[in-house]
């Protein structure tokens, strides 16, 4: 049986896609946009011996299976087939392979994961020390901050944008996140403000020439702290924003006015947000605000981190999420009263398609970069990541708090001041 036959049979004969072998045999709808080439029988390897998305991953980021047309509808229509299959009809792929000689030798033999396959360790309880957080966020972010002003245009910030209308740019959309973010907070000349994983400074720079406040950001990142110090001295801005490497647990300033954290909590983990809750209540003054922007999950009925899964080896180590309900109630306890939360996420789903279409203009560029398969591993994550905000696997979720005066004053509005 060749190997197209046997997808075939799995996904029926006018599946949308279009698989091709190495054999020469070829299955789904011939002439399709997509297509799915299976380059050598070791991708049958990585299949059998992880069946599931982990597999497919491996297969291709290691070159062993190519993927043509846009990945995002490739991924979509590829759900959608697989969602049917059944344990039997997956028995019926192993005994297709086991049929086929050449199959049968590539399966036995265990193939090494890719290279650009992290494990930081599988022991929870060193999970998230600051050593630990260091090497993870150095995988994630210290790819290159060239590949990233590719990828994410000018605006250089790797978190959902927020679009004011239909027909917004990713870039206007940047912008308006940045400034929904100060309107939150209540930004005004003179305060002091803290942004926790500031990446690239976009919302140092932003609240420093925009509402006139003295900003420090820190990040895990040496690459982005270098890369921001730069941008915040090539605008002019050095009297009033800066950026440091460093870990925000090592920030001794307190007294701030507000402080975002805008795509950190997700590398904070589960035991540790009473802790860092806790660490950002001290650092504020009373009346001082809170901004938390994270990708959350809809409920808490799953783990918060899939171990063995694509997202955990090849993009963020030691990544954990939370429902919003949760988190709420982490910083309630920590002493913060909540006062406004939104999902945003159809705007993520945006976002990343904009992520998208950067990554395929620049490909040639971002292979001659960082390498075919770091290249591979984001076009599938990001991919792969829209599909899931589109399908509500995944949220996104601003939460608003404010740290009490002695007698319970909050300095808010009566109504929310800062728009849609």
């Amino acid at each position: 049986m060749t190997l197209a036959k046997v997808f075939e049979e799995l996904v029926g004969a006018d599946a949308p896609v279009e698989l091709t072998a190495y054999d020469g045999s070829r299955a789904g709808r011939l002439g399709s946009d997509l297509r799915v080439h299976v380059k050598s029988p070791y991708a049958v390897s990585y299949l059998v011996h992880s069946p599931s998305a982990l597999g497919l991953a491996r297969a291709y980021v290691a070159g062993h299976l190519d993927a043509y047309g846009d990945m995002y509808t490739l991924l979509r229509e590829m759900t959608q087939l697989t969602e049917a299959l059944t344990p039997k009809a997956r028995l019926r792929l192993l005994a297709g392979v086991l049929q086929d000689p050449l199959l049968r030798a590539a399966a036995s033999r265990r193939l090494p994961p890719p290279p650009q396959e992290v494990r930081t360790g599988r022991t929870s309880w060193f999970r998230h020390t600051k050593r630990r957080d260091a090497k993870a966020i150095s995988h994630h972010y210290d790819v290159s901050n060239t590949f990233y002003e590719w990828v994410l245009g000018p605006s250089m910030t790797y978190t959902c944008a927020c679009f004011p209308t239909e027909d917004a740019t990713l870039e206007e959309a940047q912008f308006h996140k940045h400034d929904l973010v100060a309107k939150k907070l209540g930004l005004r000349p003179g305060m002091r403000l803290l942004d926790v994983g500031c990446g690239w400074g976009g919302m140092v720079m932003h609240a420093a020439k925009h509402y006139g406040v003295r900003a420090l950001g820190v990040t895990l990142s040496k690459q982005q702290a270098e890369w921001a110090q730069k941008a915040i001295a090539e605008a002019g801005l050095s009297d009033l924003a800066e950026v440091r490497h460093q870990d925000y647990r090592d920030v001794t300033e307190g007294d701030f006015d507000a402080i975002s954290s805008i795509g950190l909590t997700e590398h904070i983990g589960k035991a540790n947000l009473p802790s860092y809750f806790g660490f950002l209540y001290g650092k504020l003054k009373p009346g001082g605000r809170l901004l938390n922007h994270c990708i959350t999950r809809p409920d808490n009925t799953q783990p918060a981190m899939k171990k063995d899964g694509f997202i955990n080896r090849y993009v963020f180590p030691d990544g954990e999420l939370e429902g919003p309900g949760y988190l709420q109630t982490q910083m309630n306890d920590a002493g913060f009263e909540i006062r406004h939360q939104e999902n945003l996420r159809e705007h993520y789903a945006r976002t990343l398609a904009g992520w998208c279409r950067n990554l395929d203009e620049h490909w040639d560029e971002a292979v001659a970069e960082v390498g075919e398969g770091t290249a591979r591993v984001w076009r599938l994550y990001m991919a792969g990541s829209r599909l899931g905000f589109e399908l509500n696997w995944i949220q996104l979720h601003q939460i608003l708090g404010v740290k009490l005066g002695e007698r319970g004053e909050s300095r808010m509005p009566l109504r929310p001041d800062w728009g849609v």
